[in-house]
């Protein structure tokens, strides 16, 4: 791998070879991956840090991959940057520079940090979009009669307006949380020709992998939103949609996934509006 290479072969490069990694080598993969503006202008002890490892093994990444170090491999990061989009480019450096300073001067200063980091992330979000893969995902929820929804931590919120989302359509959405109950008990139930669709980022929710697990001992089908296609549970899905997010003060925002999650539910809305009882457009919104 050259040192200028073009950021999306590099990653493709990782990707065919991230099964011969080693575990350490595997974490800072899926980060390079899943921060990929945050790399641009990140410390090789920033990176390290975010991933659990020493210093020493970023450079190892590196140096596997055909780089001198970070500096080389951070530079293919900051090129990426600079031809992308350049709304999307300034968008992810002025959060950047505003996470750099420190405490923001007022709570008003922070929320638009998150705006900015939002907006990024819903253009990622449109630049990536694999509308193949996307009407695959449509292809299924629509064939299936019980929808078993799983999203655990960060992801309970999106799962949980999916949920309630697809009960207004003819179809039997199964509400997986582990909120009062026991996950496992509830995917027992599902069979062959239903769908499990999971939600789940970095770390991955163990709980999550168990039900993709039950998923495809029980015959089910298995539809996962997640952020990287290195991300372990990938394997365990039949069809797999990405979204990116941003990060503003150390936290991840979930605007990308929310909208990807509700453009699901509308496009499956409208490949079944034959047959379910969807609202007037009368300017009212109920979901």
């Amino acid at each position: 791998m050259k040192p200028n290479a073009d950021l999306r072969k590099f990653l493709e490069t990782v990707a065919e070879q991230f099964q011969d990694l080693s575990k350490q080598l595997q974490r800072i993969a899926v980060y390079l991956e899943c921060h990929q503006s945050d790399v641009a202008f990140q410390r090789v002890q920033d990176v390290a840090t975010a991933c659990s490892v020493h210093p020493s093994a970023v450079v190892r990444f590196a140096q596997r991959f055909g780089f001198s170090g970070y500096s080389e491999l951070q530079a293919v990061f900051r090129d990426s940057l600079r031809v992308d989009d350049a709304s999307s480019a300034t968008y992810a450096e002025r959060i950047r520079r505003e996470a750099a300073k420190g405490r923001p001067d007022s709570s008003a200063a922070l929320a638009h940090s998150f705006i900015q980091a939002s907006k990024a992330g819903l253009d990622s979000l449109s630049a990536d979009f694999d509308a193949q893969a996307f009407e695959q995902a449509v292809d299924l929820l629509a064939a299936t009669r019980d929808i078993y929804v799983v999203g655990m931590g960060r992801s309970l919120s999106v799962a949980s307006y999916l949920a309630y989302a697809l009960q207004n359509l003819d179809k039997r959405a199964h509400f997986v949380s582990g909120v009062g109950g026991d996950p496992a008990r509830v995917v027992r139930a599902m069979e062959a020709g239903d769908t499990l669709l999971a939600i789940s980022a970095a770390p991955y929710a163990p709980e999550t992998r168990h039900c993709l697990e039950q998923a495809r001992a029980r015959g089910a089908r298995a539809l996962l939103i997640t952020d990287t296609p290195l991300a372990p549970i990938c394997a365990l899905a039949d069809v797999k949609l990405f979204t990116r997010e941003q990060t503003a003060f150390a936290f991840r925002t979930l605007t990308s996934t929310i909208c990807l999650a509700q453009a699901l539910f509308i496009a499956l809305a409208y490949r079944l509006e034959g047959h379910a009882k969807l609202p007037p457009d009368d300017g009212q919104s109920i979901f």
